[in-house]
């Protein structure tokens, strides 16, 4: 009976009223948001102390154009902000803003420094086209601006890029001369790459001799050149003269004009490599009309 009264006068707890227990809530939240306020007001009081200014600007990089106190001298002053609130970004921005710097790499250093790694830009042969003034293409096959009497003794050879350039012609351009420039070291070094707006490749070598190379993909440019090298010396051999000019926009053929000799008379049609040229002697300048200068191949 005990038992049964016990349980009778047994009552649940009350339930916390819903408004109350939103109050409670708000005021934890307000808690964490005063105790947030001020621990970010210490920690922007903290990193604001003298001690996390920037105190130095580490240089690195292998610098060949530019000197490295020169650089820090004129760039350091225009840097703002300390340890914890410097601007990486714009830190490299201005850094890649130096002349002949290609690209920097910025990092923190605990725990008032900057450390900068700097790439310059490897020049590679100069970048010409009819739309602006000469600039430089690097090893990478990038366009960029420099003072080009700092390469002048340098003797680049020169890319000449169709008229509207597409971004990556300079690369293109850039992997043509390094395949060409061992294929035709046996005849001199390349001073000038030339694309056509309608595809077409040709060369001028250091002696001024111009050759057409025609169009195609990299690797049927380089095999049309490859045979021409490889057959030039077989006429050479009879008629020793430098090389004028030479057309490889044949299919089976190419016409070759040596200085004061030429392999095709008015009219005829080119060569076929396979063939064993036939060199017929060309008379000196002045000679009669009837006998006309002019070689050929069959």
């Amino acid at each position: 009976m005990q038992a049964a009264a016990a349980l009778n006068s047994y009552s649940a707890p009350e339930e916390t009223p819903q408004d109350v227990l939103w109050m409670n809530a708000a005021a934890s939240a307000l808690l964490v948001v005063a105790i947030g306020l001020l621990l970010a007001a210490g920690v922007t009081k903290l990193t604001r102390l003298p001690y996390f200014n920037l105190q130095k600007v580490q240089l690195e990089g292998d610098l060949q154009r530019n000197n490295v106190a020169t650089v820090r001298a004129n760039i350091v002053p225009r840097m703002h902000g300390g340890f914890f609130n410097a601007n990486l970004n714009r830190s490299r921005e201005i850094f890649e803003s130096v002349p002949w710097v290609r690209k920097a790499v910025v990092r923190r250093v605990w725990p008032n420094e900057l450390r900068v790694v700097l790439e310059e830009h490897r020049p590679a042969a100069y970048w010409h086209h009819e739309d602006r003034e000469d600039q430089l293409v690097n090893t990478y096959g990038e366009v960029f601006d420099a003072n080009l009497g700092d390469v002048e003794d340098e003797h680049l050879p020169t890319l000449e890029a169709p008229p509207n350039p597409t971004a990556g012609e300079a690369k293109s351009m850039l992997d043509m001369l390094h395949r060409l420039q061992p294929v035709m070291s046996a005849l001199g070094e390349i001073d000038t790459l030339k694309l056509t707006e309608r595809g077409s490749w040709s060369v001028t070598l250091d002696d001024d001799a111009t050759i057409e190379l025609g169009r195609g993909s990299l690797e049927e440019v380089v095999a049309r050149t490859e045979r021409f090298v490889r057959t030039l010396p077989e006429l050479k051999h009879q008629y020793p003269a430098p090389l004028a000019h030479a057309d490889l926009r044949y299919p089976e053929g190419y016409a070759v004009k040596l200085r004061g000799l030429t392999t095709l008379q008015e009219g005829q049609k080119p060569p076929v490599i396979k063939k064993p040229a036939v060199v017929k002697p060309v008379p000196a300048l002045g000679a009669p009309a009837n006998n006309k200068p002019s070689t050929s191949t069959r």
